[in-house]
């Protein structure tokens, strides 16, 4: 496809009062977009919206697992801006690590229901708009969409399954000359990843089973910009940093090969076991 030109289209990022969304809004902006900033604090959203430009992003509040919520704010959005190009599907959180067995069933399906049907609802609902622009959606997976996901199967299953999303709706657009990119992201350096990983002892442990050329913490910058250079170049997969790029291709020789691994691994099973034992504690989700 040719290059896609973001000057006066209008986007709209979910997720986008910090971290990544934010870094994502700031570049479409800095390319002359229009952005629609969402997040669960409208004031929070305008806030950050106000940071970026006075005029050419604006804030919303909306929970991205409302659908009611996400019509209004796409209806906004157009009212705004005269129309809807883009979609930014950023929004997601984690629950503190556990095992599946451990983890309460609050958790795991807040973790589902935003990190999968949230992303779902909002694509679906920006749709029509996307359709009769030609315009362009990305949805954000992870490396979690082909590594293991010991410790965090909600998280994971959500990022495999939004890959899928990404995946098929890349085909299904192309016949309306829209398209759809998946970004996998590593270790960026939000908010999220510090919460998850940097406050428990047990993470940062199965982290560093992980080879460590592949556990650089990137800036949010970094992952804003890639995708808005995926989104002008339509391309199908945006991946950052770059070296996970490998593991992806490799992914069906590498992953039974880590899996038995992690299976038989002394040190995994020990952390497996600790995981285990966290059934009854307080297993908050983060924003």
């Amino acid at each position: 496809m040719t290059r896609y030109d973001l000057n006066a289209k209008v986007a709209l990022v979910t997720g986008g009062r910090r971290g990544i969304g934010f870094a994502t809004a700031r570049a479409l902006v800095a390319r002359g977009a229009q952005v629609a900033i969402v997040d669960l604090d409208g004031d929070e959203a305008q806030r950050s919206a106000s940071a970026i430009h006075d005029t050419r992003a604006v804030g919303f509040g909306a929970d991205v697992t409302d659908r009611w919520a996400m019509e209004r704010v796409v209806a906004a959005t157009v009212e705004r801006f005269g129309g809807l190009d883009v979609v930014v599907a950023n929004a997601g959180i984690v629950s503190r690590a556990a095992t599946l067995r451990a983890m309460s069933s609050e958790s795991c399906e807040r973790v589902l229901d935003v990190n999968l049907m949230g992303v779902y609802r909002t694509v679906d609902v920006a749709l029509p708009e996307i359709v009769a622009n030609r315009g362009h959606v990305v949805v954000i997976s992870s490396i979690y969409a082909f590594m293991n996901g010991v410790g965090t199967v909600p998280y994971a299953m959500s990022k495999a399954a939004v890959e899928q999303l990404g995946r098929a709706l890349r085909v299904e657009l192309a016949q309306h000359g829209a398209s759809a990119s998946v970004a996998y992201f590593g270790l960026i350096d939000t908010e999220l990843l510090r919460q998850a990983l940097d406050h428990d002892p047990l993470m940062e442990e199965m982290a560093a089973t992980i080879p460590k050329f592949l556990r650089k913490r990137l800036d949010p910058k970094k992952a804003g910009e890639a995708i808005v250079l995926g989104i002008e170049r339509r391309k199908p997969r945006i991946i950052l940093p770059r070296r996970w790029g490998a593991v992806s291709v490799l992914r069906g020789v590498l992953n039974p090969l880590l899996d038995a691994r992690m299976e038989s691994d002394s040190a995994t099973q020990a952390i497996a076991a600790r995981l285990d034992e966290r059934g009854g504690e307080e297993q908050p989700t983060t924003r």
